[in-house]
């Protein structure tokens, strides 16, 4: 979520951890983008429920679900209502972000997109500050399995600054363990004036990837269209995750980050731009993920 100024970027992640002996927990995780502070607040798993059928989590005092989120936390607390959400298209056979592998039994981790863009309402009490979300932006995903890759790049943004109309961007490369062996697994999608484009593994996208100390570089091309990435990281905060189950990883997230983003088609440049307020996450032994 950021607020229509600006001021407060914040991400909330409410989850359940079961480790290998069946010992659980529900949380609540919490980034200030301003600061990359982090929090973590545990609860009972008797404290968390969720419906099977639709986005609707609610952990301790706190429900997130795709039209509102109500918050009831030591340290921030609102209620925001998520207007004009945007849920990732449903296809014959590719019901989700992932395509055919959604299919796949046992993966290592899974992933969705509830909303690439929608927009805010109402007022947020974040460390004793109140600020305006109404106007802001935001955006859902989530994750579900026993632990995180190897290793990954992800990055998300909103905000876009020649564009009032909604746009959206994501980008995920990762480690795939697969029979014995792992591929290199990408998603990249964007999307613009109701359309969603899309260059992934599962379509036939080709990626080339490099990194430096202070940027993510990332290129995919498909038939008559490319999309050229330049990530720019932003201070990180430090968040826990899973392993097998048990939240005992750790993972520095920015959402502080910006990404320059050009998109052409048949050779004629249809986007060029650059997203702030962005989330990037580089993890693990990045250099598998390279081309370059």
């Amino acid at each position: 979520m950021v607020s229509v100024d600006g001021r407060l970027a914040c991400s909330f992640i409410p989850g359940i951890s079961i480790d290998d002996h069946g010992v659980s927990h529900a949380f609540i995780q919490t980034i200030d983008g301003t600061n990359g502070k982090t929090y973590y607040e545990r609860y009972s798993a008797d404290e968390f429920t969720c419906d099977p059928d639709r986005h609707h989590v609610r952990v301790g005092d706190s429900t997130f679900t795709e039209t509102y989120a109500d918050i009831n936390l030591p340290y921030a607390q609102g209620r925001i209502e998520l207007v004009a959400t945007t849920p990732w298209p449903s296809e014959l056979g590719a019901p989700g972000v992932m395509g055919w592998y959604s299919f796949v039994p046992a993966m290592q981790c899974y992933h969705g997109v509830v909303s690439m863009n929608h927009y805010l309402s109402g007022k947020l009490v974040f460390e004793e500050r109140e600020h305006e979300m109404t106007g802001g932006k935001g955006y859902i995903e989530k994750d579900w399995g026993s632990s995180f890759p190897k290793c990954w790049i992800w990055m998300q943004t909103n905000h876009f600054s020649e564009h009032d109309r909604p746009v959206s961007f994501m980008a995920s490369v990762a480690h795939i363990p697969w029979m014995g062996r792992y591929f290199i697994g990408y998603l990249v999608a964007f999307y613009l004036d109701g359309k969603l484009r899309k260059w992934t593994t599962y379509n036939g996208a080709k990626m080339t990837s490099s990194i430096d100390e202070d940027h993510v570089y990332l290129k995919f091309a498909k038939s008559h269209s490319s999309i050229n990435i330049k990530a720019t990281k932003g201070h990180t905060g430090e968040l826990i995750s899973p392993i097998k189950g048990d939240m005992s990883g750790k993972v520095n997230e920015s959402i502080a980050a910006s990404i320059e983003v050009t998109i052409k088609e048949k050779g004629q440049t249809i986007f060029q731009d650059t997203g702030r307020h962005a989330g990037l996450e580089v993890a693990g032994d990045i250099d598998i993920l390279l081309t370059a």
